[in-house]
């Protein structure tokens, strides 16, 4: 699977991206990026099917200019709203004949696993391997090229709603794309923000979108739990609309170029002007009042994020807190987060060139994580452009107007960002402490 040329897509609630990568040995270098906006979802779920394959569309499109390759086939990332963990084991004797474990052992003890009792409501998105046993010896990793008569494996099945995973599909497949693969995304992204010693001691990862926030914690290297919770960037941008009686698309312009997510450091000296919903005049605001109406929102987030990481029965993580989404790259979110949270706090970011931002975590982390799935349990992943320019696409689902050939331009993938205690910060110490 040398040199392979993979492309994620991350369908979130506010925003489609596409990222396409090329993979060498163990090295991937991001080559594509494209984005637009994000129609036909809420709070991380499809409500309008046509909207959301329009804006894949676009999004495909905008990272096949970039590219100037078609785009045929996607890893498509799944948020872990309505998905549920299980432990689960396979066992299988050796077949070769001198007893030397191949791919085709290693896929029939993982499809053995997946030989379980399933409401009907639910599907199988994936299985991930904890450990394999050969003849009684644990802890091995990858078991190709050893000597054994019997193969166990032990790992985790993720399961999700047959019909949220169907209607996510059904959209790609409607975009005139077929599906290489499915990626649970808070797998996704944890293979990108996340290091080997915090996975291992255990982290809450958290990660703020558009439409949702979802938690997932990491323990002894696996993930353990996952929660979404319905709140997020979009949920600040409601507000600040509500308190400036402003558009919401005004709103969002204000909280990217002004937005300062904790209160005691915003600077009352920066002032802008706001239109006035349904008329022509502008009011003056100043940052402070601006983040006046922030931090409670991002403060109910948190507040949150640490109920279900005590439902989910953790007292305390020792690999701290780690942040990251589109909504992290609001100045100010990071200082409140180390306010509440009283631990080790950090925003995790993509080191990949033409995504060093928090929001493209997921996108990347589709293309590490699945690649390095994929080569543990012998899966091929097909290649994910082909030689032809953007434009020689004939769309099918969707009609579209005939395009001059475009040129290539490069993806700005730049998103400028131009104390008081509260009560809550009480319950911070005692839940923490």
């Amino acid at each position: 699977m040398d040199n392979e040329i993979l492309v994620g897509l991350d369908i979130g609630t506010s925003k489609v991206k596409v990222i396409i990568g090329e993979i060498n040995g163990e090295s991937l270098n991001i080559i594509g990026v494209g984005a637009a906006k994000s129609h036909g979802l809420k709070k991380g779920g499809i409500v309008d099917i046509d909207k959301t394959v329009q804006s894949i569309r676009e999004a495909i499109e905008s990272a096949e200019r970039m590219v100037d390759m078609r785009i045929d086939n996607v890893i498509v990332g799944i948020n872990g709203n309505q998905v549920e963990l299980q432990p689960c084991q396979g066992i299988v004797a050796v077949a070769s004949e001198n007893r030397e474990i191949g791919d085709d052992d290693v896929t029939r003890v993982i499809d053995a696993a997946k030989v379980i009792s399933l409401p009907p409501e639910r599907e199988i998105i994936d299985v991930i391997p904890k450990q394999f046993i050969v003849d009684g010896l644990e802890e091995i990793n990858d078991p190709r090229g050893m000597i054994g008569v019997r193969l166990e494996m032990e790992g985790t099945i993720i399961t999700s709603s047959r019909t949220m995973v169907h209607n996510l599909l059904k959209c790609v497949e409607k975009a005139d794309l077929n599906v290489t693969d499915i990626c649970l995304q808070p797998l996704a992204t944890g293979a990108i923000a996340l290091s080997e010693d915090e996975k291992d001691l255990g982290v809450a990862l958290i990660d703020i979108g558009g439409g949702c926030t979802t938690l997932s914690i990491f323990e002894d290297s696996h993930l353990t739990g996952t929660s979404v919770i319905p709140l997020g960037g979009d949920s600040i941008t409601k507000d600040i609309a509500y308190g400036l009686k402003t558009s919401q698309e005004e709103a969002e312009k204000k909280k990217i170029k002004h937005g300062y997510g904790f209160y005691p450091e915003a600077n009352e000296g920066e002032t802008f002007e706001v239109k006035a919903i349904g008329s022509e005049q502008s009011f003056a605001y100043n940052q402070l009042e601006l983040s006046d109406i922030i931090e409670p929102r991002l403060e109910e987030i948190f507040t949150y994020v640490a109920r279900e990481i005590k439902k989910l029965g953790y007292r305390d993580v020792p690999g701290g807190f780690v942040l990251t989404g589109g909504t992290m790259q609001m100045p100010g979110a990071l200082e409140l987060a180390q306010d509440l949270y009283h631990g080790n706090v950090r925003v995790a970011i993509p080191d990949y060139i033409g995504v060093r931002e928090a929001q493209y975590a997921s996108g990347v982390g589709i293309l590490k994580f699945t690649y390095d799935n994929a080569r543990v349990q012998g899966k091929r992943l097909e290649t994910g452009v082909s030689d032809i320019a953007a434009y020689d696409r004939e769309p099918k689902a969707i009609k579209q107007k005939p395009k001059a050939k475009p040129k290539k331009e490069q993806k700005k993938t730049n998103q400028s960002n131009d104390p008081k205690e509260s009560g809550i910060a009480k319950f911070f110490k005692v839940f923490f402490d």
